[in-house]
């Protein structure tokens, strides 16, 4: 028996996926669960509209992910901290303090689990971070760590 998967299934598929199971196993398991449906020419039609849907929606996150990125290219960003006699920053600069600077500066929103930090940032000078966008999409930030 043909069915569509609605939630991903050990050793069957993932969600969405038109899958060839035994006739019992879908009787008695698949189906009183939820965890799949017939497929009938309705579901298999509502199935190619989901996917075709799911791509364009992709391709649109995929185009603003571009756009920020080419938003990001000449922002440079004065993150203003607090250090002690040798030029030592207290603490150190965090990844939401960049995200907070970028809105507040240029209005540009990135969330704090997007920017990459490789390590922490604990002096004063001019730094550039990389920002994970999203759908293999890459950005640069520009920033200059300066005494408050």
């Amino acid at each position: 028996m043909k069915v569509i998967l609605t939630q991903d299934v050990k050793d069957q598929g993932r969600k969405g996926q038109m899958v060839e199971v035994s006739d019992g196993y879908a009787r008695n398991y698949l189906l009183p669960r939820k965890l799949a449906e017939r497929a009938t020419e309705d579901n298999i039609n509502a199935m190619k509209q989901r996917e075709r849907a799911r791509v364009r929606r992709e391709e649109e996150e995929r185009k603003a992910a571009r756009e920020l990125s080419a938003r990001l290219e000449g922002v440079l960003v004065k993150i203003p901290a607090k250090a002690g006699a040798a030029g030592k920053l207290f603490g150190a600069v965090t990844s939401r303090e960049i995200s907070d600077a970028l809105q507040e500066q240029h209005g540009i929103n990135i969330e704090k689990n997007k920017i990459a930090l490789d390590e922490h940032i604990k002096a004063f000078g001019s730094y550039e971070i990389k920002c994970k966008l999203g759908h293999e999409v890459n950005g640069v930030v520009n920033i200059i760590v300066t005494q408050a």
